[in-house]
């Protein structure tokens, strides 16, 4: 392989890099509904099993740190699958009891019970 093919190779490496930098930012697409008393946070996590994500929730944010170890592979060519996760959710409601959430991994999808405290006061208008 000549000079110009390797700097091809170097480059087309680079941008897969980049791509999944952006890929790690933007991942995992996040649904979240109200069900009852309850916010369902549904977060997708393929690829990741349950000892390599890590939860917690401080007041209103949830946080999702997820990492897994794969082995270097030789002739790759493209790579865009995140190894890495970390990502701070901002949630639309207060927790009201962080001891009660639970949480649930299947086939990839990570599915969140969060108990949340109804605050507000009614406002009458005259």
């Amino acid at each position: 392989m000549g000079i110009m093919g390797n700097m091809a190779k170097e480059m087309m490496k680079e941008i897969n890099n980049k791509s999944r930098e952006f890929y790690e930012f933007v991942l995992p697409p996040v649904d979240m509904h109200l069900d009852g008393d309850y916010l369902t946070v549904i977060i997708d996590l393929p690829g990741f099993d349950k000892k390599d994500i890590k939860l917690t929730i401080h007041r209103n944010i949830l946080s999702i740190n997820a990492e897994k170890n794969e082995p270097q592979k030789d002739g790759v060519v493209c790579k865009q699958r995140p190894s890495i996760i970390d990502k701070k959710i901002l949630l639309p409601m207060h927790v009201k009891d962080e001891d009660v959430i639970s949480a649930k991994l299947i086939q990839g999808v990570l599915t969140v019970k969060i108990p949340v405290a109804q605050k507000g006061t009614q406002i009458s208008i005259d």
